[in-house]
């Protein structure tokens, strides 16, 4: 590193100092992201008529409490009973599939929904996907 500090390099600090020019805290904006609301349903034991009862309550629940994002954590189905049942679908029956359908085909549901998506590695990856919700203006 250079010891030395030019002429402009001086005048240029002594300008930023005079103007009281404030620069922008990076901390403040991730302390805003972090503060943004999240709710966490995990729906590992649930049979598919259960979660789905279960899932559209949490759904309703989250967006009149004014939630921005949901997690829904569904496991992969590795430990599922479907793959001894050849009468079951090995993949529509487990909930990773059949829990984002289900959402997808409830036009009250998705009337609040903006997206969903699968969750990023450290919110459960494949075996876990997020919903956004619209912004709730009602006010009460």
């Amino acid at each position: 590193m250079n010891s030395k500090i030019s002429n402009q390099d001086k005048k240029d600090w002594e300008n930023f100092l005079l103007k009281k020019e404030k620069l922008p805290n990076k901390d403040k904006k991730n302390k805003d992201e972090k503060s943004k609301k999240i709710k966490i349903l995990d729906l590992h034991g649930y049979s598919l008529d259960e979660a789905n009862k279960v899932v559209d309550s949490f759904v309703k629940r989250s967006y009149d409490d004014k939630i921005n994002k949901l997690i829904v954590v569904t496991g992969k189905g590795i430990h599922s009973d479907n793959e001894k049942n050849p009468y079951v679908s090995k993949d529509l029956g487990i909930l990773k599939y059949s829990i984002p359908e289900f959402l997808k085909n409830n036009s009250e549901l998705m009337s609040i929904i903006s997206n969903i998506e699968e969750a990023s590695i450290e919110d459960g990856g494949s075996g876990a996907f997020y919903i956004y919700l619209k912004k709730n203006n009602f006010k009460e």
